[in-house]
């Protein structure tokens, strides 16, 4: 049975040994200095390969001097570039460091809130279910429908969630209702965020307990070889893909965090600075929502650690960004240039 949205998340006392730190200075010199060292060698490696054709055309003058431009005129990005980088990465970055420290601060409550979010996974949601709701630190579960066509819904309840319809089509808007919903109650300090899919299961949910007394939000990664299964949709391509945006994410925020993926939902959060994050989260930012979820609360200084996490097949048909490398590849250019961008445009459903 579908629930209407909650009017508003009841108040949540402030627990002083969880507040944040203030906002944390974004590294823009070092991530647009990675930007221009990429073109650099972008045009540098064109130049090169220009090489051999001109030699196919008899080597005209125009076309030697047209490669010698590129070539040479790619050293003005990578220095300017490279520069930018030292800039942050000797200037701020080892100023911050001296400031580091390791939180040490043990939710008093362990118990979990689980929010799965779910569309057409009536084969799979209600094993996520059970999975969930039958480890020992869950208090309760909830699903988030988004739209299903499927018996989703009415397999989700008969499996013991609280199950809700979110109305607006799209990732981001099913991830922040079921955020939401998990904020509304207030028995439980941490709320875990998953997909009901049976690529994530609840045996790693010692591994984000174990991680929550240094972080804000722990944040689950499938990128390590040993935990993924082997018909995994994450193929070779999207595995270093993931990496790479979580690495340029990392630019972004240089000395604050450590990233490898930044498209997996799997997530574990304290509900109090969590409260305070939903406020600046856009809910019509689409599949790219993780990356911006994640990207935000490091603009607002929340701490995030990463945790390995078991990854494996999908029960059903993926709807996401992980259908095939050419979706993948057109959702992690549009993340790259929300991250260069600062969002500016995202937004607009799907």
């Amino acid at each position: 049975m579908a629930h209407e949205p909650p009017s508003g998340p009841p108040a949540e006392a402030k627990n002083p040994a969880s507040e944040k730190p203030g906002a944390i200075k974004t590294t823009w010199c070092a991530l647009y200095g990675f930007l221009l060292v990429s073109i650099a060698l972008t045009a540098y490696g064109l130049g090169v390969a220009l090489g051999p054709v001109r030699w196919l055309f008899l080597n005209p003058p125009w076309f030697r001097h047209f490669n010698e431009i590129i070539v040479w005129y790619s050293g003005i990005p990578l220095v300017v570039g490279t520069l930018l980088i030292c800039w942050d990465l000797f200037g701020h970055v080892r100023r911050s460091r001296n400031f580091k420290s390791i939180r040490q601060d043990s939710p008093k409550n362990l118990r979990l809130t689980v929010v799965l979010t779910a569309y057409n996974d009536e084969r799979s949601i209600g094993g996520a279910v059970k999975d969930f709701s039958g480890h020992a630190q869950v208090e309760r579960v909830i699903v988030i429908s988004n739209n299903s066509k499927d018996r989703t819904m009415e397999i989700a309840e008969k499996a013991g969630a609280i199950v809700f319809n979110e109305t607006r089509q799209g990732y981001g808007a099913c991830v922040h209702r079921a955020l939401r919903e998990a904020l509304a109650h207030t028995d439980t300090e941490l709320t875990l965020l998953c997909e009901g899919d049976l690529t994530f299961r609840a045996a790693d949910i010692e591994k984000f307990l174990a991680y929550i007394p240094h972080a804000d939000v722990v944040n689950g990664s499938r990128i390590v070889e040993q935990l993924q299964d082997r018909n995994t949709q994450l193929s070779l391509f999207m595995h270093y893909g993931n990496l790479f945006a979580g690495k340029v994410l990392e630019l972004k925020h240089l000395g604050m965090v450590s990233l490898t993926d930044v498209g997996t939902t799997y997530k574990l959060c304290r509900n109090a600075p969590l409260r305070e994050l939903m406020t600046k989260l856009n809910p019509e930012v689409n599949l790219e929502f993780n990356a911006y979820f994640l990207d935000t609360a490091l603009k607002a200084g929340l701490r995030i650690l990463e945790c390995p996490i078991t990854f494996y097949p999908r029960v059903g048909t993926s709807k996401g960004g992980n259908v095939n490398n050419r979706i993948a590849t057109r959702l992690g250019m549009r993340m790259l240039y929300g991250i260069f961008a600062d969002w500016k445009g995202f937004g607009h459903g799907r």
